[in-house]
């Protein structure tokens, strides 16, 4: 898929990279025209491929350090629009690139199939397990029948029948979160889109099997809760997780979502890796490679099935009963506070 995406804040970066691509350019049509190997050059025996090769180490290590100042000071509205690159791999990306033998499981046996969840038994390094995850799509027809990501509710209740064989199977179930909510039209809501999505917050809060989910894109709200109440929580280093996306809060807000509010909205709403991380809200960060997941995907999932090996193999060692008290404390933390009185804090 040949896609030309540009992000603002990338600019000088991107002009970095056309300098790097006529520098090869040029070092290729001299190497054709004199023959020569390129690993065997040097200034004396031809100065102008000595010259080129220069010149690309040169701009390589700028076009790095570029990538790396840019993106270790990324705002919050920056971060959003990272993780919504239509380069940035998807779960279809991660099943193959990490998931071997996969066997997907299709259909809620109520009303139909959802294209937007994907579910499939497969395994994850030495991990046999259940993968579901979010699918946006990537060519525009690809995009239409999976709704961009926004589920229905036959696609919660799908994961969750896929969820209950894992658990009879005693598999740890994975999930991959990258939606921007669930689907809000009115078919999605006749068939029971609320009551899916609470149905599987109560489900998988009570699920005797292990449960790890990874944000990988974007996190939006109960859409993105409904395959993620999980024992262990991470986000990629450059995805987003908030009760709503900063369009939407800059709608209610200022009534207004342009460039100022949307910024003010991604400001407000903590919605980083680094801010959830520090409010509680997930357990890891999985750093991405320099330039975000969509420059080097191997290496992203390459982290990421990393990190779900290492978490899967963790929480077998914990005894079941004890790993569903964990797992209802750690969702009843969330939000709690502690007032002091007058008389306290005088």
């Amino acid at each position: 898929m040949a896609v030309y995406y540009q992000l603002d804040f990338e600019k000088p970066v991107v002009e970095l990279e056309r300098s790097i691509q006529n520098a090869e350019d040029a070092l290729r049509a001299r190497l054709a025209a004199t023959g020569a190997p390129a690993e065997s050059a040097n200034e004396s025996e031809d100065p102008e491929i000595f010259r080129l090769l220069t010149q690309i180490d040169t701009l390589r290590s700028r076009h790095r350090e570029q990538l790396e100042s840019l993106y270790s000071t990324l705002r919050p509205w920056d971060t959003v629009r990272v993780a919504r690159h239509p380069l940035r791999p998807q779960t279809r990306d991660y099943v193959n690139m990490i998931a071997r033998d996969f066997t997907e499981v299709h259909g809620d046996r109520r009303f139909g199939d959802d294209p937007a969840i994907v579910a499939g038994f497969c395994r994850i390094g030495p991990v046999k397990c259940l993968l579901i995850g979010h699918q946006k799509g990537k060519e525009t027809s690809e995009k239409i029948a999976c709704h961009f990501g926004c589920a229905h509710p036959e696609g919660y209740r799908k994961a969750l029948r896929a969820m209950k064989l894992a658990e009879k199977f005693g598999l740890p179930i994975v999930t991959l979160v990258d939606t921007p909510g669930a689907y809000p039209g009115l078919g999605a809501e006749q068939r029971g889109q609320a009551e899916a999505i609470a149905v599987n917050l109560l489900e998988m809060s009570r699920l005797q099997t292990q449960i790890v989910s990874i944000v990988i894109g974007e996190g939006g709200s109960g859409g993105a809760l409904g395959i993620a109440v999980a024992d262990r929580v991470a986000m990629l280093q450059n995805s987003w997780y908030s009760v709503i996306s900063p369009e939407g809060c800059a709608a209610i807000l200022w009534k207004e979502a342009n460039e100022q509010t949307n910024n003010a909205a991604a400001r407000a709403l903590k919605l980083t890796s680094a801010d959830n991380i520090d409010l509680g809200i997930i357990d890891a960060v999985i750093k991405e490679p320099v330039g975000g997941a969509h420059r080097d995907p191997r290496g992203t999932a390459e982290s990421l099935q990393n990190w779900v090996v290492n978490e899967v193999h963790a929480l077998k060692k914990i005894p079941l009963d004890q790993l569903l008290q964990q797992r209802y404390d750690r969702f009843r933390r969330m939000g709690a506070y502690t007032e002091q009185g007058n008389a306290a804090m005088a």
